[in-house]
């Protein structure tokens, strides 16, 4: 396809003039308005505006411009079909061949919280109806909607063909242009015009890419990392890494899950995860302490696993943790010493991530079946409001303590979990069993296996017993507190057993399974 006529109408103008330049020089004809126009004439392009060709000037602020019958009749008129082309020269219709436009920044205007009517007027009508129009019709005509596409379109066309090929490669970048486009203002007044939060009855969702990965959770899955730049939130997205290896789709996973659990935590905190399940969990005023501990709760299951911390890294700790192997460092900062130290491992992916102790806002979260997408409320919610004692027996101020740590914990620990702590550690996680009696069992087969003592310690369970049986095994290792969400029609019968057994036991009336 040869180009004798463009439409150039754009926003962002970078390299607009050297296009533009390129486009005269070759004996195409440009057709322009507003100030994408006078950009070219003063860079001595030869430019046709529209308001002469259409003989309607621009209005409205240049709200109309590019509306017009002599522009969308020269992008939409099927070159093989009679009575379009007849219609075009009884109406002094030129054809357009190629259409090089973008659109105003509504996004941008978002990002940057500029005020609703300034956000309204960067709503484009004209660009997008370019565009689509342009892609629609792309047998004849070939639509460029991005500044990187200047390059391949320039030696295209010196070459003396846009093949159809790259039309249609165009065309796919176009609608997905405008796509994205279109979903961003929907998404934002939603959020501005709507009073309820519902859930809509067409979802559109739209996340850039910022990746490609080498592969998926195996190596023979494709996979991308896909972001939204909406979301500010502290996260594995808006983390900046300082060194290592590209991030595997399964460090994204990982570092995801410790950088939400960490943010439970106010005092100093590390934690280590391991196939998207912590392995240990433990706070201390010293952090290179706090590590320490939680490294040692499961020092095997920590072996290549991701760890973060609330807390700077200095040279110690960085010596601590490159002693053993480890996939990824997440912390809110690190001192010249450790970065030093990192970077004898130059594999060791280091992310920086600030804003950790901020508590989590609240979040949609979408998870995936096959031809469909399941839509929740993020799980931020921690208890109902309190932690109701049930039993006979209050439990002391160390078992509370204790209690609520294992809590914290379990809520990131795949179901069926059980979680042993003491006031600020964790020492056994049972993680992802079909029976809760079996993750009970192996969290204690790991507090035994790495020395650590059930006696006096607290019991977290991500849902409710169903049964007594449970709470008779949890005495039987020496747990003397117990928390869970209850809920049970047993319910009376746990709370019997804990009674006899002279556990002290807490409902928290929200369940935390984590599938």
């Amino acid at each position: 396809m040869r180009v004798r006529r463009a439409l150039v109408s754009v926003y962002d103008k970078e390299g607009v003039a050297d296009l533009g330049r390129f486009l005269a020089d070759s004996g195409i004809e440009i057709l322009s308005g507003g100030g994408t126009a006078r950009l070219l004439k003063e860079n001595n392009i030869k430019v046709t505006d529209i308001a002469e060709y259409t003989g309607s000037p621009e209005m409205m602020g240049g709200r109309v411009k590019t509306l017009h019958p002599r522009i969308h009749g020269g992008i939409l008129a099927d070159r093989s079909n009679p009575r379009h082309m007849e219609d075009a020269e009884r109406l002094g219709i030129k054809m357009i061949d190629l259409v090089v436009a973008n659109l105003y920044p509504f996004e941008k205007a978002v990002l940057s919280d500029a005020p609703l009517q300034e956000i309204i007027e960067k709503v484009d009508i004209g660009g997008p109806a370019l565009v689509r129009a342009a892609a629609k019709n792309h047998q004849s005509v070939a639509v460029v909607t991005s500044p990187d596409s200047y390059p391949d379109l320039i030696e295209s066309i010196k070459s003396g063909d846009i093949s159809e090929d790259m039309r249609r490669e165009l065309a796919l970048k176009a609608w997905e242009h405008v796509s994205h486009y279109d979903a961003v203002i929907e998404r934002h007044f939603r959020k501005v015009f709507s009073s309820r939060d519902v859930y809509p009855e067409y979802l559109n969702i739209t996340f850039r890419k910022k990746k490609g990965l080498r592969y998926g959770e195996n190596p023979h899955q494709t996979a991308a990392f896909y972001i939204d730049d909406h979301e500010k939130e502290p996260s594995i997205t808006t983390a900046e890494k300082l060194q290592g290896k590209t991030l595997s789709y399964n460090n994204i996973l990982d570092g995801n899950s410790a950088l939400e659990l960490i943010k439970e935590f106010e005092e100093p905190t590390a934690v280590v995860v391991k196939h998207n399940n912590p392995s240990g969990v433990a706070s201390h005023d010293d952090i290179f302490e706090a590590y320490k501990l939680a490294r040692s709760v499961d020092p095997e299951a920590a072996f290549g696993g991701v760890t973060a911390v609330n807390r700077e890294v200095d040279g110690r700790l960085a010596s601590e943790i490159t002693s053993k192997f480890l996939e990824m460092v997440i912390a809110p900062s690190f001192t010249e010493n450790a970065l030093g130290i990192f970077s004898r491992k130059k594999k060791l992916r280091l992310l920086r991530v600030d804003g950790v102790e901020k508590k989590r806002k609240p979040y949609k979260e979408f998870r995936s079946v096959v031809g469909g997408l399941l839509v929740q409320d993020g799980n931020v919610k921690l208890h109902d409001g309190k932690f109701n004692v049930v039993t006979k027996r209050k439990p002391t101020e160390d078992e509370m303590k204790a209690m609520k740590y294992a809590w914290k914990v379990c809520k990131y620990v795949k179901s069926n979990s059980i979680v042993y702590a003491r006031p600020t550690r964790v020492v056994g996680i049972g993680a992802g069993q079909m029976k809760r009696v079996d993750a009970a069992r192996l969290a204690a087969m790991i507090a035994a296996d790495f020395g650590f003592e059930l006696k006096g310690c607290a019991m977290a369970s991500d849902a409710f017993f169903p049964f007594r049986d449970g709470i008779d095994a949890a005495a039987k290792r020496g747990i003397t507190a117990v928390i869970q969400p209850g809920g049970s029609i047993r319910d009376q019968e746990v709370i019997d057993a804990a009674d006899e057994q002279g556990i002290a036991m807490v409902f928290t009336g929200v369940r935390h399974f984590r599938h």
